[in-house]
């Protein structure tokens, strides 16, 4: 037999061979044609410490993508990369990194951070990643936002003209905040900057149940201070412990405000990347309120812990240090932020106020200079003022709003602007008066107005009052009606003038919640009732 029959022959046999496939293999072949796979990019950790991890082989990570790590125990961690290097990506870690090794794998997720955003949010306590920390169930699945979003353009921006009502009468008569606008809260620690964010949180709600006793009613006079339907109220809680916002949370229960509440939290127990990331997330959850016609107000406690966790995350990824170690963009950090507020006209409004904690009073720090400059004023407040027992303890003096009057009602800049002058002369004839020991008649005049002015100012927390009983109690100090009672009386005429025109139906202050504003008629309504009170109380 020829060599080239023995190779037809062998060919021949080979074919018959592969021609025998079993049956059930073929069933296997076809079925494994219909799967559908999905390419994943995955990478192993190069190094790890101290919450941040170096990655090879993710060569088309995203900045700001989610990444998932998988120890050998089969516990998913989650991280974030932002530093992308031409061999490594640095990413840090939202979890606990100490199950990860070097060699671990770690994979891609195709998306960025982004948070879940809708109605069922109101009255929950999430972290930013939109986990749930109040127990009271999961989220129900919905559209994911991004927490990185762009500001809106400047043709898109409409001028603050309407109020946003805090309740507190120092901020709305000498420091007023409209829709829209971006006022910074700063001071020491333990001077009140939470208490003014809170109580502005509660007459949200007040001006929300007064605006529902309106339509139910009909009646100007049950519903005073209506002109306000109130807003949603975002609270971003970062690096604080987790029995405070525990305690805030009750709170806003206890008076009926979580319903319209967001709280989102990134207390001290977390790690690093979730309190810079925070901030963001609150304010994509307050931008889906904004957009559906919401006035929204997003309060930022504090900014300041956010800079101290940025500062943290890019020494570790090595990033070249700045004026006090911070990085060089963390000005862009807070701006890009902060530029997300805005009046977009027609009802559509997002309030931010920001926090800001100093040390010693310095308002020339770093961080707290770089705020000041974005946003459009600032309400400071004074260790000094707090402990004199003047609380709110705002600084009038260091305190402003670029806004202005254009955040108030008609009948509050008639008031208001008197009560600026007043108090200007009397901080500066208290500032001489200290070291005089004899005052003509016209000086006293005025230290004692600006005394019961001081007084009028004082508030207690949680007790906040509509916008028509604050322009009668201002007129009263303004006008010198309040001169001849002493301090403590003042504080009975306010207690009674709160529960007088919240009971009973009076014109005068129908009149200024009805067209914001007071003519001839209601002014002198409002004289003869301040008069009468006043006789009143030093008859008694």
């Amino acid at each position: 037999m020829t060599n080239t029959l023995k190779k037809k022959l062998s060919q021949n046999s080979a074919t018959k061979k592969r021609k025998a496939v079993p049956s059930g293999l073929k069933t296997l072949l076809r079925r494994f044609k219909k799967l559908k796979f999905e390419y994943v990019e995955c990478g192993r950790i190069d190094s790890i410490a101290d919450g941040i991890a170096r990655v090879y082989g993710l060569d088309g990570v995203q900045a700001g993508e989610l990444l998932e790590f998988l120890p050998k125990s089969g516990e998913v961690i989650r991280g974030m990369a932002l530093n992308l290097e031409k061999q490594f990506v640095g990413a840090v870690l939202f979890g606990n990194d100490a199950a990860l090794k070097e060699g671990d794998f770690s994979r891609r997720t195709k998306s960025i951070i982004s948070v879940p955003a809708g109605l069922f949010l109101r009255g929950r306590v999430l972290d930013p990643l939109g986990q749930p920390l109040d127990n009271k169930g999961a989220l129900p699945a919905t559209k994911q936002e991004l927490i990185e979003r762009k500001a809106p353009g400047i043709q898109l921006r409409a001028r603050i003209d309407s109020p946003m009502a805090t309740g507190i009468r120092a901020v709305d008569s000498l420091v007023p905040i409209g829709n829209g606008q971006r006022e910074l809260i700063i001071g020491d620690r333990q001077t009140g900057k939470t208490a003014i964010a809170v109580d502005t949180i509660i007459h949200q709600t007040t001006l929300r149940q007064l605006e529902a006793d309106y339509v139910s009613s009909k009646t100007v006079s049950s519903c005073i201070g209506a002109e306000k339907a109130g807003s949603t109220c975002v609270y971003v809680a970062i690096g604080q412990k987790r029995s405070s916002v525990a305690q805030l949370a009750k709170k806003l229960e206890e008076v009926n405000a979580m319903p319209w509440t967001v709280i989102v939290a990134a207390t001290a127990s977390d790690s690093a990347p979730l309190q810079f990331l925070a901030p963001y997330a609150g304010c994509t959850i307050a931008e889906y309120f904004r957009d559906i016609g919401e006035p929204t107000v997003i309060i930022y406690d504090d900014l300041s812990k956010q800079a101290v966790a940025y500062r943290q995350l890019s020494l570790l990824l090595r990033r070249p240090p700045g004026r006090e170690a911070y990085p060089g963009d963390v000005f862009y950090c807070h701006s890009r932020l902060l530029e997300r507020a805005a009046n977009m006209g027609k009802g559509y409004s997002l309030t931010a106020l920001p926090i800001i904690e100093t040390q010693a009073g310095d308002l020339s720090a770093y961080i707290p200079t770089n705020v000041i400059s974005i946003t459009d004023g600032q309400c400071a407040l004074e260790a000094d003022l707090f402990f004199k027992g003047i609380r709110p303890a705002i600084n009038v003096g260091l305190s402003v709003s670029r806004v202005g009057s254009a955040a108030q009602i008609k009948a509050m800049k008639r008031v208001a602007g008197q009560l600026k002058l007043l108090l200007a002369q009397y901080r500066e004839n208290a500032a001489f008066a200290q070291f005089a020991s004899d005052l003509d008649a016209s000086t006293k005049k005025v230290l004692e107005r600006g005394e019961r002015l001081t007084q009028i100012l004082k508030q207690d927390q949680f007790a906040t009052t509509s916008t028509p009983i604050q322009v009668v109690m201002l007129y009263a100090g303004s006008k010198g009606y309040l001169d001849v009672l002493s301090l403590d009386q003042i504080n009975q005429f306010m207690t009674l003038v709160v529960n007088d025109l919240t009971t009973y139906s009076w014109t005068f202050v129908e009149t200024i919640a009805a067209t914001k504003d007071f003519d001839s008629d209601a002014e002198s309504s409002m004289k003869e009732y301040i008069t009468d009170m006043v006789n009143y109380i030093q008859s008694n």
